[in-house]
C-alpha cells in the first residue's frame, strides 16, 4: 500500500538536508588547517615536553608572540603593505604581458615558431640570475623589483594560454566555422570557454611564483618588505621573525590564491568535471 503524501509535507522533506549541506561546505576548509595546526600542536608539546629546546626552530606560541609584537608597533603592516603592491603591480604586468604572448603564439603558427623557441630559452635561466640585470637596468628601488616579479609570473601564464589554445578540440572549431562565426565570435564562443580552465591554473601558478620571486626582489636592496624581515632576522639571530615571516607568506599566498579560485568559479560553473563531483561529495 503507498500513501500519498501532502505537496507541502513533500517539500519540507526535500529541503530539510539544507543544513547539513551548509555545515559539510564550512566544513571541508577547516579540514585543510588540520595538518598546520596539527603540527604546531605536536611541536609545541614536544618544546613544553623538553624533547627540544626550540631555539633554532621556535614553538609557535613564540613565533605568535612575534607577529604580535610587530603588529603592535606597526611595523608589520608596513611590511606587508610593501611587499603586497609589489605582488599585486608585478602580477598584473606579468600577467598582461603572458596572457597576450600566449594568445598571439597560441593562435598564430608562424608567431609561435618565431617567439616560442626564444621565451622558452629565457625561462630556463634562474631567477637569481636576473638580480644583477635588472639592478643595473632598473636601479635598486621598486621599479626593478616589480619587474622581476612580472618576469616570474609572465612564463607560466604564457605556457598556460598558449597551451590551453593549442589543445582546443579540432572539432570543436570546426562547427564554429560550419556556423560561419566571426573571428571575434569564435574567441569569445568557442576558444574562450574552452580556454578558461586552463587559463585560471595558470594563473594560480603565475601567483605562487610572484610570492617566490618577491622574496629574491626584496632581497635587492629593500628597506621594508616581509623579504626584509627574513633578512632582518638573519642577520640578528632571531630565528621566530624568518618563521613569522614565512608564516605571514604562507597566510597571504593562500589567501590571494583562494580569491582567485573564488572569483574564477562563477566562470567555470558550466564544467562538469570529475573534480566538481568529487567536492560536493
Amino acid at each position: 500500500m503507498t500513501v500519498e503524501l501532502p505537496a507541502l509535507e513533500r517539500t519540507d522533506m526535500v529541503e530539510s538536508p539544507a543544513p547539513s549541506g551548509r555545515l559539510r561546505r564550512y566544513a571541508r576548509p577547516a579540514l585543510g588547517l588540520l595538518l598546520p595546526v596539527g603540527l604546531a600542536l605536536v611541536w609545541e608539546i614536544a618544546v613544553w615536553l623538553g624533547l627540544s629546546n626550540g631555539r633554532l626552530v621556535p614553538p609557535p606560541t613564540k613565533i605568535f608572540a612575534t607577529i604580535l609584537e610587530l603588529a603592535r608597533s606597526g611595523e608589520l603592516a608596513r611590511h606587508i603593505m610593501a611587499t603586497l603592491t609589489r605582488v599585486v603591480l608585478g602580477f598584473g604586468l606579468g600577467v598582461v604581458a603572458g596572457t597576450v604572448f600566449g594568445a598571439i603564439s597560441g593562435y598564430w603558427g608562424l608567431a609561435r615558431r618565431l617567439l616560442d623557441p626564444t621565451v622558452q630559452a629565457l625561462r630556463a635561466i634562474p631567477s637569481i640570475a636576473w638580480v644583477p640585470l635588472f639592478i643595473l637596468w632598473l636601479g635598486i628601488f621598486e621599479t626593478s623589483k616589480i619587474a622581476l616579479i612580472a618576469v616570474g609570473v609572465f612564463f607560466p601564464v604564457y605556457l598556460g594560454v598558449m597551451g590551453a589554445i593549442l589543445s582546443v578540440d579540432r572539432k570543436i572549431v570546426e562547427v564554429g566555422r560550419t556556423f560561419r562565426l566571426s573571428g571575434p565570435a569564435m574567441i569569445r564562443r568557442i576558444l574562450l570557454p574552452a580556454v578558461l580552465p586552463a587559463y585560471v591554473v595558470s594563473l594560480r601558478v603565475g601567483l605562487g611564483l610572484g610570492w617566490m620571486f618577491v622574496v629574491a626582489a626584496e632581497f635587492m636592496g629593500a628597506s621594508e618588505g616581509l623579504g626584509y624581515l627574513l633578512i632582518d632576522g638573519q642577520q640578528l639571530g632571531k630565528p621566530a621573525q624568518i618563521l613569522a615571516a614565512i608564516v605571514i607568506f604562507a597566510i597571504l599566498g593562500k589567501t590571494t590564491d583562494w580569491l582567485i579560485e573564488i572569483g574564477s568559479a562563477p566562470l567555470l560553473r558550466w564544467q562538469d568535471a570529475f573534480g566538481r563531483q568529487s567536492g560536493a561529495a
